[in-house]
């Protein structure tokens, strides 16, 4: 029996969200999953003594995930987004299963290098499968609500990860990525090919090149490829720092999962309700007014921070951070839908081309203000407000195109609902 295409196969919005949400966890276990096992990495790979901090073996999936998004968005246009999806996965797995049994910190960092190889896969995908069934405010609706929903992935993992450690080790959080990944290709095979063949572009670098160009050459979506590596930055601070400034600066290790939870319970609600604001004043407008909001709660954090000799309560640190990143997180989804909404055809190298910036340069910026931060917490509000700055008015640049540069919905047919 031939493939349904994506126009002619229906699939309820709600199982859309679901499916790529799920996607989307499955890409952050490997981050928020081992986050309760790095003292136990500490210990095991004697990190201290090599005068390396645990988030080295973060550090490395992210160079995995950053390096990959390339490659599977090329592949993506060229044979589907199902096959690439699943070949990710099945490198997905096979990283997390040589973490997991991997006998000293070199094959580790490795095996970590190719998981996060995998997780690119999930990353790219999920936006470029987005962008074949959807457009305008409607992509931007269900790019926030599955969004919203891959969030319940940092408040829910990491007290999984805890509670696996309390009936086995590291090693047995490593190999719950297996299940996930598991679960994943079993129903990336039912949710079937969402690109339509006359959108499939030929296997050479001319398409890379041309995505590139477009993107260059397209001022919605290249300021906002821009801003949103100078926001990445500002969001790759907190995931970097939160854990030793937590730790060290506010002497609360215990209840750095707590935090991070309740953080991410932020961001989820703050995507939510974003939905139906985005219904009534579009994503452009939303995405400047959030922007505009970030930038605020960085110049009143860093206000109060100053006044505290750049060590203010931990309730004014976290409460500054809570909003921020809520901030963060209506721009990610609301910007992506902008930016790909023009690029139709390329629309998978291009996710990929705004992924390597946002979290390749964004990671890059993120580590000068990471190295920056002692025993205050000034350099992480003073990068935010830099940052912020920078990235809002790119996306100022973005969204005030003359008419004929700026994006308008397509209709949907209703296949494609």
């Amino acid at each position: 029996m031939s493939e349904v295409g994506p126009v002619q196969r229906a699939r309820s919005e709600r199982s859309v969200v679901a499916f790529l949400a799920f996607i989307g966890i499955l890409m952050a276990f490997g981050i928020d999953g081992a986050l309760p096992a790095f003292d136990e990495l500490r210990v095991a790979f004697d990190l201290d003594d090599r005068g390396l901090s645990p988030a080295i073996t973060g550090t490395v999936y992210f160079v995995g995930m950053a390096l990959g998004q390339l490659v599977y968005g090329v592949l993506a246009d060229r044979f589907g987004r199902r096959p690439v999806l699943l070949a990710g996965i099945g490198i997905y797995a096979v990283g997390a299963l040589a973490s997991t049994i991997a006998p000293n910190l070199a094959v580790l960092l490795v095996a970590r290098f190719v998981w996060g190889l995998g997780a690119s896969a999930p990353t790219v995908l999920r936006f470029a499968i987005a962008r074949d069934l959807y457009a305008g405010d409607q992509m931007a609706r269900v790019v926030s609500t599955f969004s919203a929903v891959f969030l319940l992935g940092p408040i829910i993992v990491p007290f999984i990860g805890e509670a696996i450690l309390t009936v086995g080790d590291w090693r047995a959080v490593f190999a719950a990525a297996l299940v996930l990944a598991a679960v994943t290709g079993v129903w990336t095979v039912r949710f079937g090919e969402t690109l339509d063949p006359a959108n499939r572009r030929t296997l050479q670098l001319a398409p890379l090149l041309d995505a590139l160009r477009a993107v260059a050459a397209t001022p919605v979506t290249r300021w906002i490829l821009i801003a949103q590596a100078f926001f990445g930055g500002a969001f790759f601070v907190w995931l970097g720092s939160a854990q030793p400034v937590i730790d060290e600066i506010y002497d609360r290790s215990s209840q750095f999962t707590l935090f991070f939870g309740a953080s991410g319970i932020g961001m989820a609600l703050a995507l939510l309700f974003n939905r139906p604001l985005i219904e009534r004043f579009g994503a452009a407008r939303m995405v400047v007014l959030a922007a505009t909001a970030f930038v605020a709660l960085a110049a009143v954090g860093l206000a109060g921070t100053l006044a505290a000799d750049g060590v203010p309560s931990i309730w004014w640190w976290f409460g500054w951070a809570f909003l921020a990143n809520a901030m963060s997180m209506i721009m990610g989804p609301m910007s992506a839908s902008l930016a790909l909404e023009p690029m139709a055809d390329k629309a998978g190298t291009a996710s990929a081309i705004l992924g390597v910036a946002q979290l390749g340069v964004g990671a890059g910026l993120a580590a000068i203000v990471d190295a920056q931060i002692d025993a205050t917490v000034t350099p992480m509000l003073l990068g935010a407000l830099v940052y912020g700055v920078l990235g809002l008015g790119c996306l100022v640049l973005a969204t005030r195109q003359p008419a004929g540069n700026v994006p308008s919905p397509r209709p949907v047919s209703v296949g494609e609902r």
